[in-house]
Protein backbone atom coordinates (compact mmCIF):
# COMPACT_ATOMS: atom_id res chain seq x y z
CA UNK A 1 0.00 0.00 0.00
CA UNK A 2 1.53 3.07 -1.07
CA UNK A 3 1.69 6.25 1.50
CA UNK A 4 -1.17 8.07 -0.27
CA UNK A 5 -3.70 5.45 -0.11
CA UNK A 6 -4.94 6.25 2.75
CA UNK A 7 -5.96 9.73 1.42
CA UNK A 8 -7.67 7.97 -1.53
CA UNK A 9 -11.72 8.81 -1.60
CA UNK A 10 -13.83 6.18 -0.41
CA UNK A 11 -16.67 5.04 -3.31
CA UNK A 12 -20.39 4.41 -2.46
CA UNK A 13 -19.43 0.79 -3.29
CA UNK A 14 -16.26 0.91 -0.75
CA UNK A 15 -18.74 1.44 1.88
CA UNK A 16 -20.92 -0.64 1.32
CA UNK A 17 -18.22 -3.73 1.11
CA UNK A 18 -17.48 -2.60 4.71
CA UNK A 19 -21.28 -2.79 5.85
CA UNK A 20 -21.79 -5.94 4.34
CA UNK A 21 -18.70 -7.15 6.51
CA UNK A 22 -20.41 -5.81 9.14
CA UNK A 23 -23.58 -7.13 8.94
CA UNK A 24 -21.99 -10.50 8.85
CA UNK A 25 -20.05 -9.93 12.00
CA UNK A 26 -23.65 -9.05 13.65
CA UNK A 27 -25.00 -12.47 12.49
CA UNK A 28 -22.50 -14.51 13.56
CA UNK A 29 -21.87 -12.69 17.01
CA UNK A 30 -18.73 -11.15 16.89
CA UNK A 31 -20.42 -7.54 17.54
CA UNK A 32 -23.50 -7.01 19.40
CA UNK A 33 -25.75 -4.22 18.28
CA UNK A 34 -23.83 -1.46 20.25
CA UNK A 35 -20.67 -2.00 18.16
CA UNK A 36 -22.74 -2.45 15.42
CA UNK A 37 -24.46 0.58 15.15
CA UNK A 38 -21.84 2.44 16.31
CA UNK A 39 -19.39 0.87 13.18
CA UNK A 40 -21.75 1.26 10.60
CA UNK A 41 -22.30 4.62 11.74
CA UNK A 42 -18.78 5.21 11.10
CA UNK A 43 -18.85 3.45 7.78
CA UNK A 44 -21.61 6.02 6.08
CA UNK A 45 -19.76 8.50 7.37
CA UNK A 46 -16.13 7.34 6.00
CA UNK A 47 -15.18 9.74 3.19
CA UNK A 48 -11.25 7.88 2.48
CA UNK A 49 -9.93 4.57 2.51
CA UNK A 50 -7.77 5.45 5.75
CA UNK A 51 -11.17 5.95 7.73
CA UNK A 52 -13.05 2.69 6.28
CA UNK A 53 -10.13 0.15 7.17
CA UNK A 54 -9.53 0.33 10.81
CA UNK A 55 -14.05 -0.53 10.79
CA UNK A 56 -13.01 -4.06 9.94
CA UNK A 57 -9.35 -4.53 11.21
CA UNK A 58 -10.34 -7.07 13.97
CA UNK A 59 -12.54 -9.13 11.74
CA UNK A 60 -12.02 -12.15 10.32
CA UNK A 61 -10.26 -11.39 6.81
CA UNK A 62 -9.54 -7.40 7.63
CA UNK A 63 -13.01 -8.11 6.09
CA UNK A 64 -12.13 -5.89 3.18
CA UNK A 65 -9.02 -4.73 1.00
CA UNK A 66 -8.84 -1.78 -0.12
CA UNK A 67 -6.07 -1.91 -2.42
CA UNK A 68 -7.35 -0.96 -5.88
CA UNK A 69 -6.48 -3.97 -8.12
CA UNK A 70 -5.94 -4.16 -11.67
CA UNK A 71 -9.15 -4.82 -14.06
CA UNK A 72 -9.06 -8.44 -15.10
CA UNK A 73 -10.07 -10.19 -18.47
CA UNK A 74 -13.09 -11.11 -16.80
CA UNK A 75 -12.32 -14.86 -17.87
CA UNK A 76 -13.26 -17.87 -15.49
CA UNK A 77 -9.94 -17.98 -13.99
CA UNK A 78 -9.29 -13.94 -13.15
CA UNK A 79 -13.08 -14.42 -11.31
CA UNK A 80 -12.51 -16.88 -8.87
CA UNK A 81 -10.53 -14.89 -6.49
CA UNK A 82 -10.31 -16.22 -3.09
CA UNK A 83 -10.48 -15.17 0.08
CA UNK A 84 -13.05 -15.14 2.53
CA UNK A 85 -15.68 -13.40 0.28
CA UNK A 86 -17.77 -9.75 0.54
CA UNK A 87 -21.40 -10.99 2.01
CA UNK A 88 -21.72 -14.53 4.06
CA UNK A 89 -25.67 -14.29 4.94
CA UNK A 90 -29.01 -12.91 3.46
CA UNK A 91 -31.40 -12.67 5.83
CA UNK A 92 -35.01 -11.40 5.01
CA UNK A 93 -38.16 -11.62 7.62
CA UNK A 94 -40.99 -9.93 6.33
CA UNK A 95 -38.96 -8.05 4.08
CA UNK A 96 -36.15 -8.82 0.89
CA UNK A 97 -32.22 -8.89 0.75
CA UNK A 98 -30.75 -8.59 -2.29
CA UNK A 99 -26.89 -9.17 -3.35
CA UNK A 100 -25.90 -8.27 -6.98
CA UNK A 101 -23.35 -6.17 -8.78
CA UNK A 102 -19.60 -6.58 -8.31
CA UNK A 103 -19.29 -8.84 -5.09
CA UNK A 104 -17.63 -11.85 -3.80
CA UNK A 105 -19.38 -14.89 -3.17
CA UNK A 106 -17.84 -16.87 -0.75
CA UNK A 107 -17.34 -20.56 -0.41
CA UNK A 108 -20.63 -20.90 1.63
CA UNK A 109 -23.59 -18.02 1.29
CA UNK A 110 -26.12 -18.90 3.72
CA UNK A 111 -29.79 -17.49 3.65
CA UNK A 112 -32.90 -17.26 5.68
CA UNK A 113 -36.14 -16.38 4.43
CA UNK A 114 -39.40 -16.26 6.44
CA UNK A 115 -42.56 -14.31 4.77
CA UNK A 116 -39.95 -12.38 2.46
CA UNK A 117 -38.01 -12.81 -0.65
CA UNK A 118 -34.45 -12.85 -1.49
CA UNK A 119 -31.88 -12.78 -4.55
CA UNK A 120 -28.70 -13.56 -5.64
CA UNK A 121 -26.97 -12.64 -8.67
CA UNK A 122 -23.71 -13.97 -9.70
CA UNK A 123 -23.80 -12.51 -13.26
CA UNK A 124 -21.04 -10.18 -12.21
CA UNK A 125 -19.75 -11.70 -9.28
CA UNK A 126 -16.11 -12.78 -8.26
CA UNK A 127 -16.08 -16.20 -6.66
CA UNK A 128 -13.77 -17.22 -3.49
CA UNK A 129 -13.32 -20.89 -4.95
CA UNK A 130 -14.30 -23.05 -7.49
CA UNK A 131 -17.15 -24.23 -5.72
CA UNK A 132 -19.81 -22.42 -4.03
CA UNK A 133 -22.82 -23.08 -1.30
CA UNK A 134 -25.86 -21.31 -1.29
CA UNK A 135 -27.84 -22.64 1.57
CA UNK A 136 -31.20 -22.13 1.54
CA UNK A 137 -34.20 -22.35 4.80
CA UNK A 138 -36.63 -20.82 3.05
CA UNK A 139 -40.16 -20.16 5.44
CA UNK A 140 -43.38 -19.00 3.19
CA UNK A 141 -41.58 -16.81 1.18
CA UNK A 142 -38.83 -17.04 -1.95
CA UNK A 143 -35.28 -17.18 -3.23
CA UNK A 144 -34.06 -16.17 -6.27
CA UNK A 145 -30.32 -17.33 -7.58
CA UNK A 146 -29.05 -16.22 -11.25
CA UNK A 147 -26.44 -17.24 -12.79
CA UNK A 148 -24.74 -16.72 -15.70
CA UNK A 149 -24.13 -18.78 -18.61
CA UNK A 150 -21.33 -21.28 -18.38
CA UNK A 151 -21.58 -22.03 -14.74
CA UNK A 152 -22.46 -25.45 -13.45
CA UNK A 153 -25.44 -25.98 -11.11
CA UNK A 154 -26.57 -28.43 -8.58
CA UNK A 155 -29.36 -28.39 -6.69
CA UNK A 156 -30.04 -30.44 -3.50
CA UNK A 157 -32.62 -28.91 -1.93
CA UNK A 158 -35.53 -30.68 -0.06
CA UNK A 159 -39.45 -29.01 -0.66
CA UNK A 160 -42.41 -29.65 2.02
CA UNK A 161 -45.17 -27.83 0.40
CA UNK A 162 -42.76 -25.96 -1.64
CA UNK A 163 -39.74 -26.64 -3.54
CA UNK A 164 -36.27 -26.05 -5.15
CA UNK A 165 -35.91 -25.04 -9.23
CA UNK A 166 -33.80 -27.88 -11.20
CA UNK A 167 -34.28 -26.21 -14.64
CA UNK A 168 -31.00 -25.25 -14.85
CA UNK A 169 -28.97 -28.34 -13.77
CA UNK A 170 -27.47 -30.49 -16.63
CA UNK A 171 -26.10 -27.54 -18.34
CA UNK A 172 -22.01 -28.81 -18.57
CA UNK A 173 -19.80 -25.90 -16.97
CA UNK A 174 -17.18 -23.93 -19.19
CA UNK A 175 -13.47 -24.90 -18.59
CA UNK A 176 -12.00 -23.20 -15.38
CA UNK A 177 -15.96 -21.79 -14.63
CA UNK A 178 -17.65 -22.02 -11.01
CA UNK A 179 -19.61 -24.35 -9.67
CA UNK A 180 -22.73 -23.89 -7.45
CA UNK A 181 -24.30 -25.67 -5.63
CA UNK A 182 -27.79 -24.54 -4.39
CA UNK A 183 -29.18 -26.62 -1.08
CA UNK A 184 -31.07 -26.33 1.87
CA UNK A 185 -34.80 -27.05 2.94
CA UNK A 186 -38.47 -24.95 1.58
CA UNK A 187 -41.72 -24.86 3.71
CA UNK A 188 -44.41 -23.56 1.34
CA UNK A 189 -41.56 -21.38 -0.36
CA UNK A 190 -39.50 -21.50 -3.47
CA UNK A 191 -36.19 -21.44 -4.18
CA UNK A 192 -35.63 -20.58 -8.41
CA UNK A 193 -32.97 -20.59 -10.42
CA UNK A 194 -32.42 -19.25 -13.85
CA UNK A 195 -29.27 -18.34 -15.95
CA UNK A 196 -28.86 -14.99 -17.70
CA UNK A 197 -26.31 -13.07 -19.41
CA UNK A 198 -24.41 -10.19 -17.12
CA UNK A 199 -25.97 -6.62 -17.81
CA UNK A 200 -22.78 -5.68 -19.95
CA UNK A 201 -23.31 -8.45 -22.51
CA UNK A 202 -26.57 -7.49 -22.74
CA UNK A 203 -26.07 -4.35 -23.79
CA UNK A 204 -23.26 -5.33 -25.83
CA UNK A 205 -25.76 -7.93 -27.97
CA UNK A 206 -28.46 -5.35 -28.11
CA UNK A 207 -26.07 -2.75 -29.81
CA UNK A 208 -25.03 -5.34 -32.55
CA UNK A 209 -28.20 -5.89 -32.96
CA UNK A 210 -28.85 -2.52 -33.95
CA UNK A 211 -25.93 -1.85 -35.80
CA UNK A 212 -27.33 -4.64 -38.07
CA UNK A 213 -30.57 -3.29 -38.69
CA UNK A 214 -29.16 -0.13 -39.09
CA UNK A 215 -26.70 -1.56 -41.76
CA UNK A 216 -29.61 -3.67 -43.86
CA UNK A 217 -31.64 -0.61 -43.92
CA UNK A 218 -29.13 1.64 -45.33
CA UNK A 219 -28.42 -1.16 -47.81
CA UNK A 220 -32.11 -1.11 -48.96
CA UNK A 221 -32.12 2.78 -49.18
CA UNK A 222 -28.75 2.51 -51.24
CA UNK A 223 -29.91 -0.70 -53.57
CA UNK A 224 -33.91 1.19 -53.69
CA UNK A 225 -32.07 4.68 -55.17
CA UNK A 226 -29.74 2.21 -57.44
CA UNK A 227 -33.22 0.75 -58.75
CA UNK A 228 -34.60 4.14 -59.43
CA UNK A 229 -31.54 5.66 -60.96
CA UNK A 230 -31.22 2.84 -63.72
CA UNK A 231 -34.97 3.59 -64.27
CA UNK A 232 -34.60 6.69 -65.12
CA UNK A 233 -31.74 6.37 -67.11
CA UNK A 234 -33.72 3.61 -69.15
CA UNK A 235 -36.80 5.96 -69.76
CA UNK A 236 -34.47 8.37 -70.84
CA UNK A 237 -32.92 6.25 -73.66
CA UNK A 238 -36.16 5.10 -74.47
CA UNK A 239 -37.33 9.21 -75.46
CA UNK A 240 -34.02 9.85 -76.89
CA UNK A 241 -34.76 6.79 -79.48
CA UNK A 242 -38.50 8.43 -80.11
CA UNK A 243 -36.89 11.38 -80.65
CA UNK A 244 -34.72 10.18 -83.53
Amino acid sequence: MTDDLPELRASDADRERVAEVLRDALAEGRLDMAEFEERLDATYQARTYGELTPITRDLPGAAVNMVKRPVGDGSWPDRIVGGEGSSRWGVAVMGGFQRKGRWTMPRRFNTFVFWGGGEIDLRDANFADGEVVVNCAVIMGGMGVIVPPGVEVVVRGIGIMGGFDHSQEGVLGDPGAPRVIIQGFTFWGGVGVSRKLPKAERQRLKEERRQEKLERREGRELGGSGSGSGFHHGMHDLHKRDED
